[in-house]
C-alpha cells in the first residue's frame, strides 16, 4: 500500500517553492516510512546504506533532483535489485534526473527469480579459444577457453583479444536456447548507444571503454532475454534499459514507484500516440484497424487480469500479454497486472 508520508515528498515542496533537500538527507528523515513501503525480503537498512554508498561514488548524482534519485532507490528494491558495488544495478544521472539501469547480473538475478528460467549465464569468446557454432534444424554451441599447463584457464593475455560474446538459457523443463553475436555485432550495437554517443563528442571515457567486456556480456543477455518467458520486474527492468539505452527519460515518478504501478513508458502518451498520429496517406486503413485491434487486444487483458482470482493465474495471463502485446499496451498491461496483484494480495492478509 503507498505511503502517504512518501508521497508527500513532492508536494510539501512544491507548496512551499523549495527545492527538496539532499538525497542522503531525504534517505535518512524517510528510513522508517521506505522500510513499510519495500517488499518484505528487502532489508531496508541494508539497502540505505547501498544507496548512500552507490550515491557518493558517483558525485555527479548530486546535481539531480533528489525525489529522482529516491525514486530509482526504491524502484531498484522493487524489482529486487542492489544498486552499486554489486552490479547489479546503478544510479546514473542523466541531465537532472537519476535513472535506474539494471546491470547483466541484475538482468541474469531477475530471469532465475521468475521460476520460469533455471539458468542463464553469459561468456566472451577469445581469438584463441575454440569456438564452434551451428544453427539450422539442429542448434548447437561448443565454447572451449584455451587452458594453461595443468587444464586451468589461460590468462585473457594469453587467450587473445575478444572476437565475440555468447549466452545461454536453460528453461523450466530443461531445454536451453542461446544467442551469439561477433564484436563487429556488439559495437555497432554500442555505436548505436547515446551515452556511448555523447562520451565521444566531449572527448570522455565511457563504461564501453572501461568495462567492454562486462558491457559486451550485458549485450548478448539483452538478446537473450527478449526470447524467455518474463516476470513482470524482467520486463520493466529491460524497459529501463532500452529506454537509458537510447537517451530518453525513464518516467521514474516517486507516487508511482511507491505504489508499485511504475512503467518506464509514460501509459497516457502512448495512448496519445495511438489516438491521435495521422495515419499515412497510402496505408491510412491498415494503419487504423491495427491500432484498433491493439486496443481490443488490451482491453481483452485487463478484463481477464481483472478477473484473476490467485497470483498465479494473474502471472499465467500476463506472460500469455507479452506475446500479443508491445510498447505502451503491455505497459498498461504491466500496471494492470501489478494493482490485481495487490489486491489480491491484500485480500489473502485479510483472510
Amino acid at each position: 500500500m503507498a505511503l502517504q508520508a512518501l508521497k508527500n515528498i513532492n508536494r510539501t515542496a512544491a507548496a512551499n517553492n523549495e527545492q527538496p533537500q539532499g538525497f542522503p538527507a531525504m534517505l535518512e528523515q524517510f528510513k522508517g516510512e521506505i522500510a513499510r513501503a519495500l517488499p518484505k525480503h528487502i532489508n531496508p537498512d541494508r539497502m540505505a546504506r547501498i544507496a548512500l554508498t552507490a550515491f557518493r561514488m558517483t558525485p555527479k548524482l548530486g546535481e539531480c533532483d533528489p525525489r529522482s534519485v529516491f525514486a530509482a532507490v526504491i524502484q531498484s528494491s522493487q524489482l529486487g535489485l542492489e544498486v552499486g558495488l554489486m552490479g547489479e544495478a546503478h544510479l546514473v544521472p542523466f541531465g537532472n534526473q537519476c535513472q535506474l539501469i539494471p546491470g547483466y547480473t541484475g538482468l541474469m538475478k531477475l530471469a532465475r527469480q521468475s521460476g520460469l528460467v533455471q539458468d542463464i549465464y553469459a561468456h566472451e569468446v577469445r581469438m584463441n579459444d575454440t569456438f564452434a557454432l551451428k544453427l539450422g534444424m539442429e542448434r548447437s554451441l561448443e565454447h572451449e577457453p584455451l587452458t594453461a599447463p595443468g587444464g586451468f584457464p589461460a590468462s585473457d593475455e594469453e587467450r587473445g583479444e575478444v572476437v565475440g560474446f555468447y549466452a545461454v538459457g536453460v528453461l523450466k523443463d530443461g531445454s536451453r536456447t542461446f544467442v551469439a553475436m561477433g564484436r563487429k555485432e556488439v559495437e555497432s550495437i554500442r555505436d548505436g548507444s547515446r551515452g556511448y554517443q555523447a562520451a565521444r563528442k566531449y572527448k570522455k571515457e565511457s563504461v564501453w571503454d572501461t568495462d567492454f567486456v562486462a558491457m559486451g556480456l550485458k549485450t548478448v543477455i539483452r538478446r537473450i532475454c527478449k526470447f524467455l518467458p518474463k516476470s513482470p520486474e524482467l520486463a520493466t527492468a529491460l524497459a529501463m534499459d532500452e529506454k537509458a539505452h537510447a537517451g530518453q527519460g525513464q518516467n521514474l515518478n516517486l507516487n508511482d514507484v511507491i505504489d508499485g504501478s511504475y512503467a518506464p513508458v509514460d501509459v497516457a502518451e502512448g495512448a496519445e500516440e495511438i489516438k491521435d498520429k495521422p495515419p499515412a496517406k497510402a496505408e491510412s486503413q491498415p494503419q487504423s484497424a491495427k491500432a484498433v485491434s491493439k486496443l481490443e487486444k488490451l482491453d481483452k487483458v485487463v478484463a481477464a487480469l481483472k478477473s484473476a482470482s490467485t497470483v498465479e493465474a494473474l502471472d499465467e495471463i500476463y506472460i500469455r500479454a507479452e506475446v500479443d502485446l508491445e510498447d505502451a499496451e503491455l505497459d498498461v498491461a504491466l500496471r494492470e497486472y501489478r494493482k490485481c496483484k495487490d489486491a489480491i494480495t491484500e485480500q489473502g492478509s485479510l483472510v
